[in-house]
């Protein structure tokens, strides 16, 4: 299941990186899915050990499959070891979807309508 309209035209993941402070936020466009969850790891990770606080922003992310699902999952593991907030901002009701019916938004604590935040 992904969240997204099916067969519709989706642009690859794109990442943009901007430090505010002591915040990294990365502001992530196109999909999530399979084929680009390597690459957005990738990316992601290494600012983990770097900063205090990551926030994921996915206001523009249009489609997400499991895949996506666990490797947030999994930053979210990697950042609890690094001694690092992970938050997620602005996500579509389709995408907040797929993390209620996969149990995993109880894994992070609610904030607002649009703002998940790991405790």
């Amino acid at each position: 299941m992904s969240a997204g309209p099916a067969g519709a035209s989706v642009p690859p993941l794109t990442l943009r990186v901007a430090v505010e402070g002591d915040v990294t936020l990365v502001y992530c466009s196109g999909k999530l899915t399979a084929g680009q969850t390597g690459a957005f790891r990738d990316e992601v990770k290494p600012l983990l050990v770097r900063s205090k606080k990551v926030v994921l922003d996915l206001a523009e992310i249009s489609q997400m499959d499991s895949m996506g699902l666990g490797t947030i999952l999994s930053l979210y593991v990697s950042a609890k070891s690094a001694g690092c907030q992970l938050e997620m901002v602005h996500l579509s009701e389709r995408v907040r979807e797929l993390f209620r019916i996969t149990k995993l938004l109880s894994h992070f604590d609610e904030y607002g309508e649009h703002i998940i935040r790991t405790p």
